[in-house]
């Protein structure tokens, strides 16, 4: 399994609407081959803060769902990332 986990910074003022336009790709992904759980949500105390967590059943599934990465209109506003991924054993 792989766990991807961490955080995006995007502009305070922008996170609401950020987030607003990752429904499609949230969506798309928990409907895709091999995921288990995607998620990006609003941190509790920083408002620049987006936590990541995505759970995998294998590397190729994750590689076939990610392809080229998020758009360009979304990267555009991404200030910094902090995600990494685990390979671990299923429970």
């Amino acid at each position: 399994m792989i766990i991807v986990a961490g955080h995006l910074t995007v502009a305070a003022h922008d996170r609401a609407n950020y987030l607003d336009s990752c429904r499609d790709v949230v969506s798309r992904a928990r409907s895709a081959s091999g995921c288990i759980e995607y998620a990006l949500g609003a941190d509790l105390l920083e408002p620049d803060r987006i936590n990541v967590l995505e759970m995998w059943t294998t590397r190729s599934a994750l590689d076939d769902f990610r392809g080229d990465g998020p758009g360009d209109d979304l990267t555009a506003r991404i200030l910094a990332i902090d995600v990494r991924e685990f390979e671990c054993e299923r429970p």
